[in-house]
C-alpha cells in the first residue's frame, strides 16, 4: 500500500534553523491548508513550495550512500512509501488521506544549506530529492494514511 511514513514540520514559534541541521518536529497527524502547507509550519505559505515530499525508498538508498535521512534531515516534510516521487511531473496530483490533494510544482534541487548540512553537494542526490508541491485541497493527514495518484500511473510500486 502506498502510504505516508513520516510527517515533520517547523513550528511557527521556533527560532531560525541551526546552521548544522534542519529543525523539524515529528507529528503523527497534521492539517494541510490549501495554498499554505502544514498548519502552523513556519515554512508554510511559500507559493513555490507549500510542501517538500520525498520517497521513503529513496531515503533508504541515500542513507546507504551516507546521507543523513532520518525524517526531515533531507529538508523534506512528508515521506511516502510505495511511490517513486522522482517520476512525478509538474501538475501530477496526489490524494493523501480522505480529503487532502497536493499538486507537484517542481523537482527539488537543493541549495548551499543542504550542502553544508549534508556535507555533500546537491548534485550527489540530483533527481532524488523529491518534489515541491502545493496544497490544492486541505484536510487532515496522518502517518499511515493512504496516498493515491488521481489517475492511473506507473509510479506506484504496489
Amino acid at each position: 500500500m502506498t502510504s505516508v511514513t513520516s510527517i515533520v514540520y517547523k513550528p511557527e514559534d521556533t527560532t531560525p534553523d541551526p546552521q548544522d541541521h534542519y529543525l523539524r518536529m515529528p507529528l503523527d497527524s497534521v492539517n494541510l491548508v490549501a495554498g499554505y502547507g502544514i498548519e502552523g509550519d513556519r515554512k508554510g505559505g511559500n507559493p513555490n513550495r507549500n510542501l517538500n515530499i520525498m520517497s521513503y525508498e529513496t531515503l533508504e538508498a541515500l542513507h546507504e550512500e551516507g546521507f543523513s535521512t532520518l525524517p526531515g534531515q533531507m529538508g523534506e516534510q512528508i515521506d511516502i512509501k510505495g511511490l517513486d516521487v522522482g517520476k512525478l511531473v509538474t501538475g501530477d496530483r496526489l490524494k493523501i488521506g480522505d480529503t487532502a490533494i497536493v499538486e507537484v510544482i517542481s523537482h527539488r534541487t537543493g541549495c548551499q544549506r543542504f550542502e553544508y548540512i549534508q556535507g555533500r553537494t546537491p548534485q550527489q542526490a540530483a533527481g532524488r530529492m523529491g518534489v515541491m508541491a502545493k496544497v490544492v485541497t486541505g484536510g487532515r493527514i496522518a502517518v499511515g494514511d493512504s496516498v493515491k495518484f488521481l489517475q492511473p500511473t506507473p509510479h506506484m510500486t504496489e
